[in-house]
Formats: C-alpha cells, sequence, structure tokens
C-alpha cells in the first residue's frame, strides 16, 4: 500500500478512500435483507438512544448517506464495510430497499474503512479502538508507527490504547461501558489489583487526578515491598525469568517456606509452563 496515502489517513474522510478502492460511480438500491455485517467490524455496542434518534430521522428523511458494501465470499449477499448503524436503523424504520455503493476491496480495506468510519464520528469506545488496531498489527502485519499514521493520531495514542488490552476482563467491561475513561484505565496499566482499584474508582467516582492519588498509595506500598526483599532471591528470580522468557516471583518466609508463582497472560504462555515441567521432572 502506497505510505504516502497512509500518512494522509484519517484526515481525508471516507470519501477519499473510496476513490482509492474501484468504486461503482452509480448508487445501488438493494434489498435490506441483502446485507450482512462485516466480520472486521471493530463496533460491538450501538446506543439504543442514538439508534432510535437515527431511525427517527430515517423515517422522517430517508438515508441521505448510502452504505459501502463489497460482495460477501460464497454468498449472494453483501457484507457491510461501513454503515451498520444505518442498516440496523433502517430495519427498524421498516425500510425494504436501501442505498450503497458497491465497492471491489479486500479484507484489508475493509477493516481500515470499518475503523475510519468510527473513529471519525467518535462511535468507538476505546477498547473496541484498542481491538481494531489490534487487528491491523496482528492480522495484517502493520506496525504501531505505521497505524499512526493511518489513523491520523500519535504513536503515543496507539501504544497507550493498545495497553488498555492487558488489564483485567472486568476493567475492559467497566471501559466498554464507558463508566472508565481511557484516562482513568491508563493509569491501571500494570497494577496487580487492577480491577480492585477500578471498581473504587467508579464506586467513589473519582477524576482521574484524584484517581492517580489513590493509585500512588498502592504503587508506593509495592515498592517498599520490592526493596525489602532479598538480593539473592531477586537475582534467582531474574535468572529463571532469562532461561523461560515469563514472569516469575519467589516468596520466601522466614521459616525458608514459600511458594514461587510463574506468571502467564494466555494459554500458550500456560502450556509452555507445563511443557518446561514435565519434560525436567
Amino acid at each position: 500500500m502506497d505510505t504516502n496515502k497512509i500518512k494522509k489517513g484519517l484526515g481525508r474522510g471516507l470519501s477519499s478512500l473510496i476513490g482509492e478502492t474501484k468504486a461503482e460511480i452509480n448508487i445501488n438500491k438493494v434489498s435490506i435483507s441483502d446485507l450482512v455485517s462485516n466480520k472486521f467490524q471493530p463496533r460491538k455496542t450501538f446506543d439504543e438512544e442514538s439508534l432510535q434518534d437515527l431511525t427517527n430521522s430515517i423515517k422522517e428523511r430517508g438515508i441521505i448517506q448510502p452504505i459501502i458494501v463489497r460482495k460477501s465470499n460464497n454468498s449472494s449477499k453483501y457484507e457491510i464495510i461501513a454503515g451498520e448503524r444505518r442498516w440496523l436503523a433502517a430495519q427498524k424504520a421498516g425500510l425494504h430497499e436501501i442505498p450503497v455503493v458497491i465497492t471491489n476491496v479486500d479484507d484489508l480495506k475493509s477493516l481500515e474503512f470499518a475503523i475510519v468510519e468510527n473513529v471519525q464520528r467518535n462511535d468507538l469506545n476505546a477498547i473496541e479502538e484498542a481491538r481494531g488496531y489490534q487487528r491491523l498489527i496482528e492480522e495484517f502485519s502493520y506496525d504501531q508507527e505505521k497505524v499512526a499514521r493511518f489513523i491520523g493520531k500519535s504513536r503515543s495514542h496507539i501504544a497507550n490504547f493498545l495497553r488498555l488490552l492487558s488489564l483485567p476482563a472486568g476493567v475492559l467491561k467497566l471501559i466498554e461501558k464507558k463508566k472508565l475513561t481511557p484516562g482513568h484505565a491508563k493509569i491501571l496499566v500494570g497494577l496487580d489489583n487492577a480491577e480492585f482499584v477500578a471498581n473504587k474508582i467508579v464506586e467513589k467516582n473519582l477524576s482521574v487526578r484524584q484517581a492517580e492519588n489513590f493509585v500512588k498509595i498502592f504503587k508506593i506500598k509495592k515498592q517498599s515491598f520490592k526493596n525489602t526483599r532479598d538480593a539473592n532471591l531477586k537475582e534467582l528470580e531474574s535468572s529463571i525469568m532469562e532461561k523461560i522468557g515469563l514472569n516469575v516471583l519467589i516468596k520466601n518466609k522466614r521459616n525458608n517456606t514459600g511458594s514461587l508463582v510463574f506468571e502467564y497472560k494466555d494459554l500458550d504462555q500456560l502450556n509452555k509452563i507445563i511443557v518446561i515441567i514435565k519434560s525436567n521432572y
């Protein structure tokens, strides 16, 4: 893909992106039942009140901006690339046909369309946006710099959003429900008790600044614990971590009993630990 096109990215809008594809000039009308959701749609939640407002508008004025679609693989139907919210509202409004622009694009361009439309309109919550960036990286070999250029955001913005995905599932749900802002969530990254702190932030309705001060309490306690730990234990932990590539924590009591903790972030890492243990003991 031409990097000059990527650099302009979000700022040019969807109409310019359509111009880069083999889009048919004429607007077509197709049966509303012949459309299917975009498998790359990053947006998973739609605000019901907002959707009802759009439904009422469509009943009054119809659909002003056509939906962008492509032929669905192994099907006579069309897959929505941009405009799924309009499609849902059109169904609620009782429309039988809907105006579309048919494009000939690949999976990468389909994902780009979906992300651009939603980011432009601020329709995505922070987790949906982060997962959209993650798909560009994992499935289409983008790096953070390339995502930043395409979307028209800073690299630090992309990195901060991707880091949110390391938070526990309970915290992610609070962000998705917009009970926590990305600003709140950013300061929870790396905390062992992130979910507990997140719930306290919501319960006490703390501002980002107040939440930062609240989190400092836990970080100070954690740092204090680290500073008093035996240097030999820390050296042993580092040695094990270098060999297996996973975080390790050794807890040793005064009577020399304790525990050895291996941290894993997914099933692949858990399987790695199991294989190491089975192959050596």
